[in-house]
């Protein structure tokens, strides 16, 4: 029978991106119930400032500002986990960012941007910290994916792609880095209550829309994709690497 070292977080050193609002925030809240110490990446200092102010009570939280759209920014990250943690146990490849076209209408700035901040960074961030959770006795990585890298859904092709795309890479990495004792996996969330969600969900009819075709006929929270990426991380969840787990109110598994 498990014991209670096997459902904690305790001592574990963590790195949190977009950790400032939204699932990301959630994460780094539940992480720290957990026994965690966090350190988020946003792009303001303001945004960073006001979470600590706010959650921080031993000093488990660190911040670093950093914008993750532009790639001269992932080692900025790391350096500072490098410098300023004893070391790494938890990444979370969280951050993302959308702009919602038809295909033929998207920029190269506007696909780079997207394709910059969701996928390169989850990929560049895990590279550059592999030599860190190797040396963790039980690393984990886990990527914010989405059900728009799972089934059509009408965010625009660029983020499906590299939701669909960072999933393929949770397989990858899952495979490659379980002899160093490496757990990846990946969580992929319906709409969730987020800031980001937010903007189209105020629309009455696309809110009627989505609730007609999720079984729980319910928007979800942050706490729900927070609590898995929590147990995700924990030692009774040991065996469980290279998956996919929808986090959706059954929209993935909704047919006729």
């Amino acid at each position: 029978m498990e014991n209670s070292k096997d459902w904690t977080l305790k001592g574990k050193q963590c790195l949190v991106t977009g950790g400032t609002k939204g699932i990301g925030a959630a994460i780094a809240r539940e992480f720290l119930n957990h026994g965690a110490h966090v350190t988020i990446v946003a792009r303001t200092k303001r945004d960073i400032e006001r979470f600590i102010q706010i959650n921080n009570r031993r000093g488990e939280i660190k911040g670093i500002d950093a914008d993750l759209s532009k790639k001269n920014e992932y080692k900025k990250v790391v350096d500072y986990i490098e410098k300023n943690c004893s070391k790494l146990d938890i990444l979370v490849n969280n951050v993302g960012m959308n702009i919602r076209k038809k295909t033929d209408e998207y920029t190269k700035a506007e696909f780079d941007t997207i394709m910059n901040t969701n996928l390169a960074s989850a990929f560049e961030l895990s590279k550059l910290a592999f030599s860190m959770l190797k040396k963790s006795d039980q690393g984990n990585i886990i990527n914010i994916a989405s059900t728009a890298g799972q089934v059509h859904i009408r965010t625009g092709s660029v983020y499906g792609m590299t939701k669909a795309a960072l999933i393929q890479l949770t397989r990858n990495l899952a495979g490659e880095w379980a002899e160093y004792n490496i757990r990846v996996n990946a969580i992929a969330p319906w709409y969730i209550r987020t800031p980001l969600a937010e903007t189209v969900l105020k629309d009455k009819k696309y809110y009627d829309e989505v609730i007609s075709r999720t079984p729980m006929k319910r928007i979800g929270e942050p706490g729900e994709v927070a609590s898995l990426a929590a147990f995700l991380c924990m030692p009774v969840a040991g065996y469980i690497t290279g998956q996919c787990i929808s986090v959706d109110g059954g929209f993935t598994i909704n047919g006729f």
